[in-house]
């Protein structure tokens, strides 16, 4: 579907886009291009794919979230360059 050199500039009104009049030349093809590709996928039968939320059917792979114990203090602060009893001292940046 080829779009026209006056509905870019109706979309780039309606996004609040002030494009040059090579830009509209260029959009009017991108765009164009993009509505094929779109209007090529509406062709397809979808009718037997049943709907997913990703592309994969894989399952997550992150591990179970599982409460362990923190480092202790000493430990955390080891190699910190400053320390504040058993916080890091870091440089006030706000005035």
């Amino acid at each position: 579907m080829a779009l026209t050199l006056e509905q870019v500039r109706h979309v780039a009104t309606l996004a609040r886009l002030s494009l040059t009049p090579e830009e509209e030349q260029r959009f009017t093809t991108q765009l164009s291009a993009v509505l094929d590709a779109v209007e090529q996928l509406q062709s397809l039968d979808v009718e037997s794919v049943e709907p997913t939320c990703h592309a994969t059917l894989t399952s997550s792979r992150l591990r179970e979230d599982v409460t362990r114990p923190s480092l202790p203090p000493e430990k955390s602060l080891a190699n910190a360059p400053a320390k504040s009893d058993t916080s890091f001292a870091v440089p006030k940046i706000i005035e």
